[in-house]
């Protein structure tokens, strides 16, 4: 492994948490290539001199940008939808009624799927959410995936994948050659660039917490870490859903349960001492 290399995955482990295998120098290449390029890199150790002279942070943030999977879809695996519209959005409005107010958080949000699906389905709960407050933050480490997110405009194909055709002209618009999702449908989303590996505490309490498909590339201790914080923004009798192909190791404070294509750790099973002490 070379001395640029091992570098890289220092720096991209410490700030993003992403853990990047010792066998992956290709891919990282391939990934960087296209910014080597634009700043005269013939090679991975001259860009990394060029970053930790740290004279321009934008080159560290699309060095970020471009290691982070962006990876989404439109109702991704399908089943924590159809289980926050019949079953969690029930019990939380049932818990709910005096305040009648619900908070959202999709962590990792990427290009914006994941949050407009959730506002989707929330949209189609209605009219029983319509007096409520409903705050949906949606959050990425990735500034060029905000970005994309908060305009709202996907491919053919970005919009048909995970889109029923229903769902496809009720919530979408045609914008040139692609789709737009629609005024009233962005206006219920919020976008944040967020660092899971950064301080939170003061962005909850939240009701539902979606980090799907994020903690498998963490090193276990930092997934641990997220973890814990996570459920410290948590509301007591809220619900963390995590994707069905999370491979982490879950100790006694963590109450995992399968639910199809997700998992979910609902809070009031975590015994707050044991967190606490966590």
């Amino acid at each position: 492994m070379s001395v640029a290399f091992a570098r890289l995955r220092r720096l991209i482990g410490s700030l993003a948490g992403i853990s990047l295998d010792a066998d992956k120098l290709y891919f990282a290449q391939s990934r960087l290539e296209p910014i080597m390029r634009a700043h005269g890199c013939f090679d991975l150790a001259q860009l990394m001199r060029l970053i930790e002279k740290r004279e321009d942070e934008s080159l560290l943030q699309r060095v970020i940008d471009a290691m982070t999977n962006n990876e989404t879809s439109f109702f991704r695996d399908r089943v924590p939808f159809e289980k926050l519209k019949q079953e969690w959005l029930p019990d939380l409005m049932a818990r709910r009624a005096a305040t009648r107010r619900l908070r959202i958080w999709s962590a990792a949000c990427s290009t914006g799927q994941e949050a407009y699906s959730i506002a989707m389905a929330l949209e189609e709960s209605e009219p029983d959410l319509e007096d409520w407050t409903v705050e949906i933050l949606a959050t990425d480490i990735s500034e060029a995936a905000l970005e994309a997110a908060r305009r709202g405009v996907y491919s053919q194909f970005e919009a048909q994948r995970g889109l029923s055709t229903a769902r496809l002209l009720r919530h979408l618009h045609p914008h040139k050659r692609h789709w737009r999702v629609s005024d009233a449908l962005q206006a219920r989303v919020a976008f944040r660039k967020v660092n899971l590996l950064s301080d939170f505490r003061g962005a909850g309490p939240f009701d539902v917490i979606f980090c799907r498909n994020v903690l498998m590339y963490f090193e276990p201790e930092v997934k641990r870490d997220v973890l814990t914080r996570l459920f410290g923004v948590l509301a007591e009798d809220g619900f963390l859903i995590l994707g069905a192909a999370e491979t982490m190791e879950f100790d006694e404070r963590f109450a995992p349960s399968a639910s199809g294509d997700c998992r979910v750790l609902p809070r009031r099973f975590a015994p707050r001492r044991r967190l606490a002490n966590g």
